[in-house]
């Protein structure tokens, strides 16, 4: 069975996915397990490097989780390595101008189609002796649309042949919009550009993604978003540690104040 979110996105509801940018296979195969739709391996910001990748995609194999790589730029040559890996679906970052995402479309097709270079090495064992048969077709390419460049050119980029959807960054857009950096929901120029998106997407029969947070991810599907990913293993690491060591903190500072009022140990 194909690793691509296209068929997934097919269906009626829509996707929550988590992410990694932690270059560890055990961590990888914890969030497989966890029930996501999807999982993005962040190989532009994350901790890793491209074997660490190929191992935590050997290590989500334990799911049927469609893993999705994030590369690190809009290269030719690493996004072909991340297909030979046995990756089904990619991201591709900074995505600005039309010539931008046709370069990235054809780094993700053989020949004629595009100017990938054959040698599918995991790929072949991952999705089967007829992967160079379908992986044309099945391969979903995400353009990432966080600049104002990529803002003001968001309906042509959507309107390129081959691009299975437009995945929203929402910190380096803010950044290029002029806001401090994050998800500035009420700032108009910032609603805006939501909406501009989703709006050029749906015209051209496009899925739309965009990373938010638990606190977020509900409002950004009654937006229209298609695939939310609501979480990441080094914020949820380091937000379950601090709240775990608060509640024993807490507890301990209540048995202590009862203790100097007479009712604690020894009393």
């Amino acid at each position: 069975m194909s690793n691509s979110m296209v068929k997934a996105l097919q269906g009626d509801k829509p996707l929550i996915g988590s992410w990694c940018a932690i270059a560890n296979s055990l961590t990888a195969e914890i969030t497989a397990r966890s029930g996501f739709d999807f999982i993005v391996i962040d190989m532009q910001h994350g901790l890793l490097d491209y074997q660490d990748t190929v191992s935590m995609m050997q290590a989500m194999d334990v799911s049927t989780t469609p893993p999705v790589v994030r590369v690190p730029w809009n290269d030719t040559a690493m996004i072909g390595k991340v297909l030979d890996a046995g990756a089904m679906t990619v991201i591709v970052p900074m995505i600005n101008t039309v010539e931008d995402v046709k370069a990235a479309v054809a780094a993700c097709r053989y020949a004629p189609e595009g100017v990938r270079s054959f040698g599918p090495m995991r790929a072949m064992l991952s999705e089967g002796a007829d992967y160079p048969l379908r992986a044309n077709k099945e391969i979903s390419l995400f353009a990432m649309i966080e600049t104002q460049e990529a803002l003001d050119n968001v309906e042509a980029i959507a309107a390129v042949p081959g691009v299975a959807g437009l995945f929203l960054g929402p910190f380096d857009l803010s950044l290029s919009l002029g806001l401090a950096p994050g998800n500035n929901d009420g700032e108009q120029v910032f609603d805006e550009a939501l909406q501009r998106v989703l709006k050029a997407a749906k015209a051209n029969n496009l899925s739309t993604g965009i990373l938010a947070n638990e606190a977020l991810a509900v409002q950004r599907v009654q937006q229209g978003f298609d695939f939310v990913v609501m979480s990441t293993d080094f914020m949820t690491l380091a937000g379950g540690l601090q709240m775990n060591l608060a509640k024993v903190r807490t507890e301990l500072d209540g048995d202590a104040a009862a203790s100097s009022q007479g009712g604690g140990y020894g009393a």
